[in-house]
């Protein structure tokens, strides 16, 4: 009677990133792009501290925080210009 011995496998590495498409990236270095750009105007922070600085001078009065953010980006994109 032969006993057979199984061969230790290692499991498979996954596969490297030459198997994705290259759309993903030109994606992706589109939106670093448009980033960029939004980036060099006004940083969400600064858009953020703003807009909550005209929610508190109007007395933290809710519903308005659409109007608030938008006011704050073109006051912001105004002064980079």
């Amino acid at each position: 009677m032969t006993e057979t011995a199984k061969k230790a496998t290692t499991p498979k590495k996954p596969r490297a990133t030459a198997v994705k498409s290259t759309a993903p990236k030109a994606a992706a270095t589109k939106t670093k792009t448009a980033k960029s750009k939004v980036t060099m105007m006004a940083s969400h922070e600064q858009i953020a501290a703003l807009a909550h600085r005209f929610w508190a001078e109007r007395g933290h009065e809710h519903g308005h925080h659409e109007e608030d953010w938008h006011r704050a980006e073109q006051q912001l994109i105004g002064k980079a210009s």
